[in-house]
This record gives structure tokens, C-alpha cells and sequence, in this order.
């Protein structure tokens, strides 16, 4: 941890450097000196002359429309090694108006963590901090946020066969991003949002402070759990309470096409999916998809059902034969496995796998393409049709999905305020829209596009409404964002209600008293009320 007597120094050096830096803000020189005058250990800066820089750079975008030359790219990334690396750039680019983009997995939907589209800025890597630190005998683990999903319950399964995590179904996520964004996985009906499980953090503040639980406060505490990190601070590692589960569970895939009415099936499901017993997660992926691989032939639409069970075959057998026998699950159906299996087995949708592959840190089984997304809540059951209509738009593009992932359980018992993450009760499902495509050309994205936007509007009348709310995680520009680096309150308000509903005030207080010159930006960031900033 950097010394207060350092961090004093350079203070003292940003106030009488500070007429320099405003002269010229592209002082970057002068910038790499601060970084290398106020370190204890060298950091490792990559310029976009260094033969790392690009390597580096693309090496966490999952997403290939941000690696087009003209979008932004930041002046310097910057891989910490130690801690007091991320308080020193933090200082520094505040004196030279450098503004952090901070990057711990990448796979943002809309790049907002490796791209800035206003100001010059730095990425700041946390690639290299990612030790993560197990305690079975107190349920808790400590995690840098450079570490991945699939790190984490890598560590939690070599320690332990009946403990785990409620986090995302994706092993290649960064810690970071994903808990501050609030994060879940097939254990939400049972345990809740990732979030819900941190029982502290620290992070590195505006001032350069490493703060904790303790010392950054309730509200700020309570903010930075699903509300987005990246609005407040740099995240550096999280305490998280591990939970428990049965050495055996059980997983199960099962594939229905219209022909053997999937339709019905999935219009059953919105009825029941939220109010099955809370340890079994039943969601739906419709695909449409070429048959036998032909991608010049016809598609088809394919609904899958994809089950997770804290339990035995035996036991889910009788739970599904009570609540949906339309679906007609048999034993063979089913695969029983430890929890740690069923997270790879649903990485990668195969029983063939090695647990080493949650060391690996890029997507199993989303490639590194271009690809939008969109999200909706759905609190009223839809008629049948619209998912007839949903099947027959499947078929006008290349590569759609359509997820649903259903809530109630856990999620009907915490409140709305518990922390910033809102959607609880009242919620049957969420949708997941998403499109992905190989071109690079802007035809190509502009027809992906348009589809994905079509299918939203068509939508409308049959998600939540006054928010129609939407999901931080899956960012979507389109809901509104700040234009030139600023937004006025109003101005955030309409993206602001559609992620937090009314939680949104409490954060953009806190975010006020902690950073009310909003240091700690990004285009959906969190804005500070100036006139609030003007009594701190």
C-alpha cells in the first residue's frame, strides 16, 4: 500500500504542477515522469510505440467493433503489479486530465471499460491482479478483481466439493466488472445476485486512498454492490461469502423444435419457471440455426431447455413430473455431477471437458466476434404469438439468440434498496437479446444492428414498463448516454431509471460526495449534482 507520506508528496507535486497540466492536458511526458517519480516499484507502460501495446489491448476485447482504427485508443495501458501502481495512476492522470478507463476482463458489450470516446485517457489493466485467497472454515474468499469467474471457482472447487459461488455462467469474466455490475448465475433462484455476497472491498478512491468496508462507508459500500464500480473508484479486490451446495447436482439440456411444440412449451414455461422450488434453475435459449450445418440451407428454430438441480436426478424427476410434464424430461435426460462440473458443462454445453478450462481466460463458447445486445424484464405473461413472431424473426439474420433466464426464489425475498442492483420481486424473467456477426464491414453492423432494434421495438408492449428496465451487465448506448464526457441529471435519469429505478438518486448522491468532479467517468456512467458538489 502506498504510504500516506507518499501520497502527501504528490499531492504536493499535482498543486504545483497543476498550472502545467492545465496549460496542456496532452502533457504526456510530464505524465510518465509523475508515474515514474511517485512509484516505489516500476510500472509497466505500454505506449502505442511498445511492441506490447497492441497485443495487449486486444487481448481482453471480446467484442471485434472495437478494434476498428477509428475507434479511440488509450494514450498509455497501464498492467499493474502491485497495488500502489493503480494509486499512483490514479493521482497522476487526475493532474494531467488523463481520464482511467480500468479493464479487468473485457467483455463489456459496448467497450466502456477500454475506450473513451471525449478525452485522451488511460487503460488501466488489472490483468496481474488476480490472486484469490480461499477460506473454507469461515465460507469467505478474498478475489482481485484481474481474476477471472473460472479462476474463482477453480480455487473454491480445490478446496472444497460442497462450497461454490453465485456468480455468471461465463468462466472468461472478470471478477471485477461482473460484481460491481452485479452479476448471476444458475444459483440466483437458490442464492440471489453475485453481488449479494460481498461482505467487503477495497478500492482505490479519487484521492488515491485505498479504502475498505470500513473506511469508504455504507453508502459508498452499498453503491459499488451492482451499481458499477467503474463510476466510483477503482476496484481492487472483493470479500465474498461462499455458499453452499450437495456434492451432487444435476444438469440437463433438452432440445425441442416447433415441430414438436416448442411454442406451447415455452408459453407453459413463463408460467412456472419463476415458481418451481428454488433449488432448480430452468432456462430457455431460442436459436435459429442451418440445418446440418448447411448455412446456404434452411434454418431452423431449435428451444432449448437448459436445467440446473441441487440434487439428485431421482428428486428432479419428480419435482419436473409435478410442474411441467409437457416437457417430458426422462432419466436420460439427466446427468448427475459435482457443482464445479455443471459450471464447466454449461461453459462449453459439453460432458467432455477438463476443469483446466476455467483457467483459460477466453470465451469458451462465444468467439471473439462483432455483436450487440439488449435486454428487457417481463412481469406479465406474453401470448403465445409473440413468440411466434420472435421464431419467425430468428430466421431473417445470420446467428440471433434469444436467452430467458427466470427470477423468484431468493430474488422475491431481498429488497429493492438491500443494494444498488433493483430487480427483485415482481419479475418473472429476464430476456437477453443477442446478434453476433463475422463481417467487419459497416453494411454488416448496420443490418445486425437494425434487426436487434426492430425486435426491442416489437417488444414494447410486452416488458416492464415506466422504467422499462434494463440490465447494467448487458450495457446498451442506445438507452441514452453522455454526450462530450457530460450529462445533466435529467440527462442521466433515462438510462439511469432503466438500470437502478429508484436507486438512482442514492447513487448519484453517493457518487457526489466521493468524486463530484467526475473523475471516475464513462458514457453511462454515474453523474454527479453539482450543486450537491458545491457543499462538500
Amino acid at each position: 500500500m502506498i504510504s500516506e507520506f507518499l501520497l502527501l508528496s504528490i499531492v504536493m507535486f499535482m498543486t504545483s504542477s497543476s498550472l502545467l497540466a492545465s496549460s496542456s492536458s496532452n502533457n504526456y511526458e510530464s505524465f510518465l515522469l509523475c508515474l515514474d517519480i511517485h512509484s516505489n516499484f516500476t510500472i509497466p507502460i505500454h505506449s502505442p510505440t511498445s511492441s506490447s501495446y497492441t497485443l495487449i489491448l486486444h487481448a481482453s476485447i471480446h467484442n471485434l467493433k472495437f478494434i476498428l482504427p477509428t475507434i479511440p485508443k488509450p494514450k498509455f495501458i497501464i498492467t499493474p503489479m502491485h497495488e500502489s501502481h493503480v494509486q499512483v495512476t490514479v493521482l497522476c492522470c487526475r493532474q494531467h486530465s488523463l481520464q482511467i478507463r480500468t479493464r479487468s476482463g473485457g467483455h463489456d458489450f459496448e467497450g466502456l471499460s477500454y475506450v473513451s470516446y471525449y478525452v485522451p485517457f488511460v487503460l488501466l489493466d488489472l490483468i496481474h491482479l488476480r490472486t484469490i485467497s480461499v477460506n473454507i472454515e469461515d465460507n469467505t474468499a478474498w478475489v482481485q478483481t484481474g481474476a477471472t469467474l473460472g479462476e474463482l471457482y477453480y480455487r473454491i472447487a480445490e478446496k472444497s466439493r460442497t462450497h461454490a459461488f453465485p456468480g455468471g455462467f461465463c468462466p472468461s469474466v472478470g471478477v471485477g466488472g461482473h460484481i460491481s455490475g452485479v452479476g448471476y448465475g444458475m444459483l440466483i433462484r437458490k442464492y440471489g445476485v453475485t453481488a449479494d455476497h460481498v461482505v467487503d472491498a477495497r478500492l482505490v478512491d479519487v484521492n488515491g486512498r485505498i479504502l475498505d468496508k470500513e473506511s469508504m462507508g455504507e453508502d459508498l459500500f452499498w453503491a459499488i454492490r451492482g451499481g458499477g464500480g467503474a463510476s466510483f473508484g477503482v476496484i481492487l479486490e472483493w470479500k465474498i461469502r461462499l455458499v453452499h451446495v450437495p456434492p451432487t447436482v444435476t444438469a440437463f439440456i433438452v432440445p425441442r423444435t416447433l415441430e414438436q411444440g416448442a411454442k406451447a412449451l415455452v408459453y407453459k414455461w413463463q408460467f412456472i419457471g419463476d415458481k418451481l422450488h428454488e433449488d432448480l434453475f430452468l432456462g430457455v435459449n431460442i436459436q435459429a440455426m442451418h440445418l446440418d450445418g448447411d448455412h446456404n440451407g434452411k434454418k431452423s428454430n431449435y428451444i432449448s431447455f437448459e436445467g440446473h438441480y441441487l440434487g439428485s436426478s431421482e428428486n428432479l424427476l419428480q419435482l419436473m413430473e409435478q410442474s411441467f410434464p409437457e416437457i417430458g424430461l426422462k432419466k436420460e435426460d439427466c446427468t448427475e455431477m459435482s457443482w464445479i462440473k455443471s459450471v464447466v458443462y454449461f461453459a462449453v454445453y459439453s460432458l467432455e471437458t477438463n476443469l483446466n478450462l476455467l483457467l483459460e481466460r477466453k470465451n469458451p463458447i462465444l468467439p471473439k466476434r462483432r455483436y450487440m445486445t439488449k435486454s428487457d424484464y417481463v412481469q406479465k405473461h406474453m401470448p403465445e404469438k409473440v413468440f411466434e413472431e420472435i421464431c419467425k424473426r430468428l430466421h431473417e439474420i445470420d446467428e440471433p439468440e434469444i436467452i430467458m433466464h427466470p427470477y423468484g426464489g431468493k430474488m422475491n425475498d431481498i429488497e429493492e434498496s438491500a443494494i444498488a442492483f433493483p430487480h427483485r420481486k415482481g419479475n418473472m424473467y429476464k430476456i437477453i437479446y443477442l446478434v453476433t456477426w463475422k463481417e467487419g464491414d459497416h453494411e454488416a453492423e448496420r443490418k445486425h444492428a437494425s434487426w436487434i432494434r426492430e425486435l426491442y421495438n416489437y417488444m414494447t408492449p410486452y416488458v416492464s414498463k415506466s422504467p422499462r428496465c434494463a440490465y447494467l451487465p448487458f450495457k446498451d448506448i442506445e438507452l441514452g448516454h453522455k454526450k462530450n464526457g457530460t450529462a445533466t441529471y435529467l440527462e442521466a435519469k433515462v438510462w439511469g431509471n432503466k438500470y437502478f429505478k429508484n436507486n438512482f438518486d442514492k447513487l448519484v448522491n453517493v457518487k457526489t460526495k466521493v468524486d463530484p468532479d467526475d473523475f471516475f467517468t464513462n458514457e453511462q456512467g454515474i453523474p454527479p449534482l453539482p450543486s450537491l458538489a458545491e457543499d462538500i
